[in-house]
């Protein structure tokens, strides 16, 4: 029984032999890798001694689950091993009664919150698409059949690109629940996507700009505010929704790099009229740590924007989603003149190659001058409808 440090590399090329092979790790006692010698199979188990008597626990299938979830795993195991409990039992129960209600919560808890930033959208999708169908049911009895009819029946309401979302979740939780060793099978497998996937590259016209703009009058004030931050400083959703008044320091912005999708901190130039917006907040959301606080759950930021999305497009009669006023902003400074350079730089997006490591230009004032002149162009587009005072932002 070989002991080593168990690592990504050696997890991967680890094999067995003739017999049933158990790599055990140095770093974890009790803890190992066991490699089946006939198909290959992985598993990550946890071996401990209770009341006299040698048990073991399974903890899930690689590469489902990961070699540093495991080990947190084994931890956790044998921190109740050392308080007298029995790992093995509590295993059994759990196994035996856990709903898909059960299972989804678990996955939030232990994997979407941990790892995700954007973890509200999978719990959003749980409670409206995949409770209401699955909510009591043993989550090992989910079958392909009732995948395959749940994603019918988002297509057949007119959404096919949010089926695929569904269905990838799904599957994310199944696996999720075979690397725990909850679920022994994702039903998910061999089930095709209910719509063709296409990236979308929509961007709204002028007139259109102009629609969107004036619609949001028929819209909460703060939930307005966040559809207009988007459009005049090109940043993503989950970015603005999570700003705070910390994260403003006069004219300047800085994104965290916990926020920040690519992992960077990132400074964003504010022009006049997004001061203005923000000085027109203060008084509504100023108590807050929150910006754009939400006002049904005071102390967390407003986190879906979707249904306020649906109105605004329905009240303006144009075909679009949030995330297409980033796209539009992005491409209206490109058609400006200004360089893909700096509208990268403002998207923060990630660059790699030499380049990216020896250039350490901040490109500030560039960012700073091609904000200013992307809102100008803004103001400009609105006003042309004839409308007095339309860059007082916080007009809707």
């Amino acid at each position: 029984m070989p002991v080593a440090r168990l690592t990504d590399r050696t997890v991967k090329s680890a094999t067995a032999g003739k017999w049933m092979t158990d790599y055990w790790d140095d770093r974890v006692e009790g803890f190992a890798l066991r490699v089946s010698p006939h198909t290959g199979r992985k598993t990550f188990i946890v071996r401990y001694n209770l009341n006299g008597r040698r048990r073991r626990v399974t903890l899930g299938a690689y590469p489902a689950l990961k070699l540093v979830d495991a080990r947190d795993q084994a931890k956790e195991i044998l921190g109740d091993v050392a308080k007298g409990k029995d790992p093995q039992a509590k295993k059994k129960a759990e196994r035996r009664a856990m709903t898909f209600a059960e299972l989804a919560d678990v996955y939030l808890e232990r994997h979407a919150k941990i790892k995700k930033r954007s973890w509200q959208g999978d719990q959003r999708v749980i409670n409206v698409d995949l409770l209401p169908h699955w909510r009591g049911r043993k989550a090992k009895n989910i079958r392909r059949g009732d995948v395959v009819e749940l994603l019918d029946s988002i297509v057949e309401r007119g959404a096919p690109i949010m089926a695929n979302r569904v269905k990838a979740l799904i599957s994310k939780i199944f696996n999720f629940g075979i690397g725990r060793d909850i679920v022994d099978f994702n039903p998910c497998h061999g089930v095709p996507m209910p719509a063709k996937a296409r990236q979308r590259d929509r961007v709204l016209s002028e007139d259109e700009i102009r629609a969107v703009w004036w619609a949001l009058d028929d819209v909460e004030p703060v939930m307005a505010a966040t559809f207009k931050m988007r459009l005049l400083t090109a940043q993503r959703g989950l970015e603005v929704l999570s700003m705070r008044w910390a994260d403003i320091d006069g004219d300047w912005w800085t994104i965290p790099a916990e926020v920040s999708k690519n992992g960077l901190a990132h400074g964003v130039p504010l022009s006049r009229q997004v001061r203005a917006l923000l000085a027109e907040l203060r008084p509504t959301t100023g108590f807050s740590p929150w910006v754009f606080e939400s006002p049904r759950k005071p102390g967390a930021h407003i986190s879906a924007v979707q249904k306020a999305g649906y109105r605004i497009a329905k009240a303006a009669d144009v075909d679009f989603v949030p995330h297409d006023l980033r796209r539009t902003a992005a491409t209206a400074m490109t058609s400006m003149g200004i360089s893909r350079l700096v509208v990268s730089k403002i998207l923060n997006h990630v660059e790699s190659g030499v380049t990216a490591i020896y250039d350490r230009h901040s490109y500030d004032e560039e960012k700073r001058e091609a904000l200013e002149s992307w809102v100008q162009k803004l103001s400009a587009i609105i006003e042309r409808d004839g409308g007095a005072a339309v860059m007082s932002v916080m007009r809707a």
